[in-house]
């Protein structure tokens, strides 16, 4: 009988086997390496495309506060002019008030009556004077009360003085005051 040596073949399938074996896991862990680069490479272009964002937003942002800082500040620059227009109209007001009622006052002042002085002050004002007698004083109250400018007037005091040798009526009254009155709006 013939003898064949087939170890040397199986030898060799099994070299075979082996290298194929080798040659797929080496093929495997390349193909697994650049599945995994690529991967990488994409999470790596979206995170950068992230940041490249973020920057932008934060860049965005800045502005955004910048301009809000400058509105804060139009808007106290605007408070602030706006309570200095509002003194202006508060002087303006306060500058012809007293000018009407001293217009006024001498449009009701009767003749012998003189006034000694004229105190204005919180809306509400002290005359003092001396008349020729008491008819005198009454007249000035009455055409004072009738006055749009003068309104609640009172008399304080009325005595009679000597002066000069001519007796008459020394006098004090007090009103309250609205400058307002017969004035028209803009």
């Amino acid at each position: 009988m013939i003898r064949i040596n087939l170890l040397p073949v199986r030898a060799a399938q099994k070299k075979e086997a082996l290298r194929t074996q080798v040659s797929v896991v080496i093929l495997s862990i390349v193909a697994m390496l650049v599945a995994c680069g690529a991967v990488y490479f994409t999470q790596s272009m979206k995170i950068a495309e992230q940041k490249d964002e973020l920057a932008r937003i934060d860049q965005e942002i800045q502005q955004l506060r910048k301009q809000i800082g400058e509105v804060r500040n139009y808007e106290k620059l605007k408070k602030e002019l706006t309570a200095k227009l509002d003194v202006l109209d508060q002087l303006k007001a306060g500058q012809s008030g007293p000018v009407r009622l001293l217009d006024e006052l001498s449009v009701v002042l009767p003749q012998r009556l003189w006034l000694t002085s004229f105190k204005e002050s919180g809306g509400s004002v002290a005359i003092n004077g001396v008349g020729i007698n008491e008819n005198a004083v009454a007249r000035f109250m009455q055409n004072l009360e009738s006055s749009p400018f003068y309104r609640g007037v009172e008399l304080q005091v009325t005595e009679q003085v000597n002066q000069d040798g001519m007796k008459l009526q020394k006098f004090s009254v007090s009103a309250a005051t609205d400058v307002t009155a017969g004035t028209s709006s803009p």
